[in-house]
């Protein structure tokens, strides 16, 4: 479930390159390798803001390039892995591939994309056709067979539906629909009084709605009469869709009801018939996830005109496919999309823009040269081990706890047992043999790619789970938890640290920056305020006696609470909305450090480079989160994201461990000091 992916989207940038190999009878020598000495500011008191006395030195001296939102770690592991795959495509450019083959696919993306003199001759017309069919509505019943066939392209529609597992039961997929329809990125940009939501949805409504417009055609007057009529459609659908905190609650977000049901509830559509025209046959059943947004859906389709719908569509197609089009289109969707929302001054170069595209279209196949290169078996073996170093942490973690109750704690020793972890790279590889990639223009490639994954995910519907399956590439600097299957998917990306060999890392580092940070978080994201509702089959179940949930959340509120209190750019955090990230943090935190101290390392508490073994996990786990952000991009995930600000990521749960107050003599009166009472607790 991609809202429950741990955000590392972060990036950064060191010397040197990145190494995975193992030599025989290699001897590490630890404070030479070093990754986080040289990134401490020591002008800075640890118990004063711990993240910028951890990372301050690098930060100072790494500002955030032009094209990027953000600087920090994750960037050299994102950029080696860009330079490694350039390799690869330009290998793939050079061979006489087999029609049909993965090079040959990997070979006429890439060359698609990199050919901007064809983009540039080509402009709007590869999208005439799509064009040409939206024009051709007549009446709501062609409108909602265009809302069908636009789906199965990876255009945007008011109707958000996608083929997943039930939540209650999760051996079944089921067809689901969620809130969507807005070109915001998130429901409260279109009311909220903030500065920084003003600035976003004037320059939405007033510049780029109409720019759009006039690149697909229209004249100045009829580009803002457009804009003005469809941002208030726009403004409809946030008006009934649900709060991001409102988007936590499982159970709310879940309304299963026969397709009759649906039909009641919005009346207008043709479901049966625009699910087939989907290529989704037998529909019978439906989860909604927001009823009410359905109403207005429905209430929409019956007040707004067949022109609006026709302007509406016609924005949505462009804008979705702008980036693969000429400069002009690229422009525009980057001056919004990327400068305006985040912050950003200039593009990455051509070619890492195309490689993203692709590794986003076809990861996995590129993803099978990157692992045989370098992901070796035993740098795999090392993380498979610690994961297991992490689980039994976890189970003593529930032992101890003295307000939940034997007969919970034995069914979540069950659960914790039954988490599946997905290490380095899937055992089974997607098969890529019917994606159209051929010598066309490359949005039609891009188009084609959508097709492949509408129609991999519709082909769901009815068969058997396949919990083999991965939903990230093993080259992706990220990690997630799906409660739908009770497994961790940990990339071999995720556990590279710049510049050193992985042999080279000592255990302190490893167990804060891997075990704690990504290993010992998305675990806990098995238990947190969402995930806790799942049971160890991954079923929406209540399997908590029901004090011991009314004490777990007397506790997470206490989080709540916390980071309630946290403010940047005059914007509050949302302790609510991002409670789930929270607890897992301080849940990776305070299990990866028992964990730890049954390592040779903290037992004998030798130092290195001046640091106790205690001080060097809490430093590796803030390497992790090593970034500097723009405001605009801060401001945007305040508002839009379940994960909070990567130095509140630091701070916030370090105030809750004891041991980080030991470690660096955190005094009462410093800014991170939490009075004993204040310390959450939970895991």
């Amino acid at each position: 479930m991609e809202k429950n992916i741990k955000n590392r989207t972060v990036w950064a940038t060191f010397a040197g390159i990145l190494l995975f190999c193992s030599c025989n009878n290699h001897q590490p020598d630890y404070a030479a390798h070093d990754p986080i000495i040289k990134n401490i500011d020591t002008t800075v008191k640890p118990g004063a803001d711990f993240f910028l006395y951890a990372n301050g030195a690098w930060i100072k001296k790494n500002p955030i390039p032009a094209a990027y939102a953000s600087w920090g770690i994750g960037n050299v592991v994102n950029e080696d892995i860009r330079n490694r795959l350039k390799k690869i495509n330009e290998d793939a450019l050079n061979a006489n591939a087999e029609k049909g083959s993965s090079t040959q696919k990997i070979g006429d993306l890439y060359r698609s994309g990199m050919d901007t003199a064809d983009i540039e001759k080509q402009g709007l017309s590869p999208l005439k056709p799509e064009l040409d069919k939206i024009d051709q509505i007549k009446d709501v019943k062609s409108l909602v067979d265009e809302f069908a066939h636009l789906a199965t392209i990876g255009v945007s529609t008011p109707i958000g539906a996608y083929v997943g597992q039930d939540p209650k039961n999760s051996a079944k997929m089921m067809m689901q629909l969620y809130q969507a329809g807005i070109g915001l990125p998130n429901r409260d940009y279109y009311f909220n009084k903030d500065e920084h939501s003003v600035t976003i949805r004037t320059d939405y409504q007033q510049k780029h709605l109409p720019a759009v417009y006039k690149l697909s055609g229209l004249d100045d007057k009829a580009a803002v009469n457009a804009a003005n009529r469809i941002y208030g459609l726009e403004q409809f659908f946030a008006d009934s869709s649900r709060k991001l905190e409102d988007l936590r609650d499982p159970y709310r977000n879940y309304n299963k009801m026969p397709l009759a049901g649906l039909s009641k509830l919005a009346p207008a559509i043709d479901w049966k018939s625009m699910f087939e025209q989907e290529g989704l046959k037998n529909v019978d059943t439906v989860i909604v996830g927001q009823p009410e947004y359905y109403r207005a859906v429905n209430k929409a389709l019956t007040t707004y005109s067949i022109d609006d719908w026709k302007t509406y569509l016609r924005k949505n197609l462009v804008s979705d496919y702008s980036a693969y089009l000429s400069k002009a289109f690229e422009d525009e969707d980057f001056r919004f999309g990327r400068t305006v929302l985040y912050g950003v001054k200039s593009k990455l170069p051509r070619w890492k823009r195309v490689i993203d595209v692709e590794n986003s279209l076809m990861g996995e196949v590129l993803g099978q040269l990157f692992v045989k290169e370098y992901f070796p078996e035993k740098t795999k073996d090392r993380y498979v081990k610690l994961v297991e170093a992490m689980r039994t942490s976890f189970k003593e973690h529930i032992a101890k706890l003295d307000w939940m109750s034997d007969a919970t704690k034995q069914k979540a020793y069950d659960k914790l047992a039954k988490v599946m972890p997905k290490v380095g790279y899937p055992d089974k590889w997607k098969d890529f043999s019917t994606m159209n990639i051929s010598k066309q223009p490359y949005v039609l490639n891009v188009m084609n790619a959508n097709n492949f994954w509408f129609r991999f995910y519709a082909d769901k519907l009815g068969k058997p789970v396949d919990r083999t399956e991965w939903g990230i590439t093993p080259q992706t600097y990220n990690a997630y938890y799906n409660p739908s299957n009770n497994e961790i998917v940990l990339p071999a990306a995720q556990f590279m640290i710049p510049g050193v060999k992985d042999e080279d890392v000592d255990d302190a580092v490893v167990y804060g920056y891997a075990a704690a940070s990504t290993i010992g978080h998305e675990m806990t994201h098995g238990f947190d305020d969402e995930g806790r509702q799942f049971d160890a089959e991954g079923n929406l179940k209540e399997w908590w006696a029901p004090q011991d949930s009314v004490k777990f959340s007397q506790r997470a509120q206490m989080l709540i609470n916390q980071f309630n209190g946290y403010t940047m750019y005059g914007l509050h955090i949302n302790g609510k909305a991002t409670q789930g990230e929270n607890i897992a943090d301080l849940g990776g935190i305070v299990i990866g450090l028992d964990a730890f101290k049954k390592t040779d390392q903290y037992k004998q508490g030798k130092l290195i480079n001046g640091l106790t073994p205690l001080q060097r996990f809490f430093l590796g786990y803030s390497l992790g989160w090593l970034v500097s952000v723009r405001k605009e991009a801060e401001s945007s995930q305040i508002l839009t994201n379940e994960h909070s600000p990567a130095s509140l990521r630091v701070n916030g749960p370090f105030s809750d461990v004891p041991e980080f107050y030991e470690a660096f003599h955190i005094q009462k009166g410093d800014k991170m000091w939490l009075d004993a009472d204040k310390r959450v607790k939970i895991w």
